[in-house]
């Protein structure tokens, strides 16, 4: 399985995100604003939007492109559609619901086999939910240290409106689908759109 092992506050940089967009408490200490100077090109600019989001879901080129052509073809604008498709993949799910202290980590925590979705076990981290869903953490790691860390790591956290937590069982029902209101991060996804359409 392909990998990105960039250097997550480097890129972060970059890309002109804060790294609690991926789950990272850190703070680059280096000048944000060292390339401002440098002039993009409008395809640039649209490059950049779209390597925000891979980075931040996780997704390589493939996958991204074959997320798109599904928001393409749902009700909606694409670009908000988009966002709906990478928020409701099941790292994602495990991430906002608080028991991954990174988007990475979660993405991990899934294939291990830690959840379940409406009872049964799931370990495939890009596994899209729908509403009425029940995502669970599976009896046997509820008593893993990691995971009552990672809850007490993660306890500041907001938890989505689209999610109606339980905090006592330790799962998360989805109420609706996730919208680009919903996202703590900016994120221009009609750029995005644009660079397709080219």
């Amino acid at each position: 399985m392909a990998v990105n092992r960039d250097p997550i506050l480097k890129r972060c940089r970059y890309l002109g995100i804060s790294p609690s967009a991926v789950g990272i408490s850190k703070e680059s200490k280096k000048n944000p604003n060292a390339n401002a100077r440098r002039k993009v090109s409008e395809y640039g600019i649209q490059l950049k939007e779209k390597q925000k989001l891979k980075f931040i879901y996780g997704v390589l080129e493939k996958p991204f492109h074959h997320y798109f052509e599904i928001a393409s073809k749902m009700e909606g604008q694409a670009g908000n559609n988009l966002i709906t498709v990478l928020e409701s993949r099941l790292d994602s799910v495990v991430y906002r619901m608080g028991l991954a202290l990174t988007r990475r980590e979660s993405r991990q925590l899934v294939t291990h086999g830690h959840f379940l979705v409406n009872g049964k076990r799931v370990d495939i981290p890009s596994y899209r939910v729908k509403a009425g869903d029940v995502v669970s953490l599976r009896d046997k790691s509820k008593s893993s240290t990691k995971f009552k860390d990672n809850i007490e790591q993660t306890n500041g956290r907001v938890v989505p409106m689209w999610l109606e937590m339980n905090k006592e069982q330790i799962s998360a029902k989805i109420v609706r689908m996730p919208t680009i209101e919903d996202i703590d991060y900016e994120v221009a996804p009609h750029l995005i759109v644009e660079l397709y359409s080219k």
